[in-house]
């Protein structure tokens, strides 16, 4: 643990890969919505190394004092402190003092956290609010072909069940069927340490 800050040590684990993507697949972009900000801990690494954005935090209020910790112990000029999301009764939220639109959306290790239902509700969400070409990249693990990618997976979904029936790990198929409702469609998948994967998905522009 870091100074007694909130830690994750699957954010500690990941963020390096991580970040490899997310420095090609965000070369581009200027406004990042994260969602599910967690711990805080992604949001202080990832900005400053990707200084040619904004980074937008957002989580449930409840989370909102650890990511504060890791922000004024870890500053960057261009991370902004987390905005209220709560998936089940908000809207995508703005930061009024940030003028660009989000053009991509980031969000790790919550799609099997989450009901099914906010599951649709984050792709409805922010397949509305992203612009053509922009991308939602979605880090965690997904079960393929409807059988898990790992008996370590299949252990983990197992015990995300009993902690709550409506979480558990999805599966990829389903996700891409869900985020084509919604013009968003998968151009690169990414494997990850520990039987993850990233997948980016872009909006389709309407003609």
């Amino acid at each position: 643990m870091i100074a007694n800050l909130p830690f994750s040590q699957a954010c500690e684990n990941n963020k390096q890969p991580t970040l490899s993507v997310l420095q090609k697949e965000l070369k581009d972009s200027l406004h990042v919505l994260e969602v599910g900000s967690g711990t805080g801990q992604h949001s202080v690494y990832f900005a400053p190394r990707l200084a040619h954005l904004t980074w937008q935090t957002s989580d449930v209020v409840n989370n909102h004092a650890s990511i504060n910790a890791w922000h004024a112990a870890h500053p960057a000029a261009n991370l902004y402190a987390p905005l209220a999301f709560d998936l089940a009764h908000d809207p995508v939220p703005v930061n009024e003092a940030v003028a660009a639109p989000y053009d991509a959306v980031f969000t790790a290790n919550t799609l099997h956290i989450i009901s099914w239902p906010l599951v649709e509700q984050l792709f409805n969400l922010v397949g509305g609010v992203l612009p053509a070409h922009g991308k939602l990249i979605v880090y965690g693990p997904f079960n393929e072909n409807g059988h898990y990618t790992s008996g370590s997976n299949q252990q983990f979904d197992i015990s995300l069940r009993q902690r709550d029936a409506n979480s558990g790990i999805r599966n990829l198929e389903d996700i891409i069927e869900l985020a084509e409702q919604h013009r968003l469609t998968l151009n690169e998948r990414y494997a990850m340490p520990a039987n993850n994967q990233i997948l980016v998905f872009q909006k389709l522009s309407l003609d």
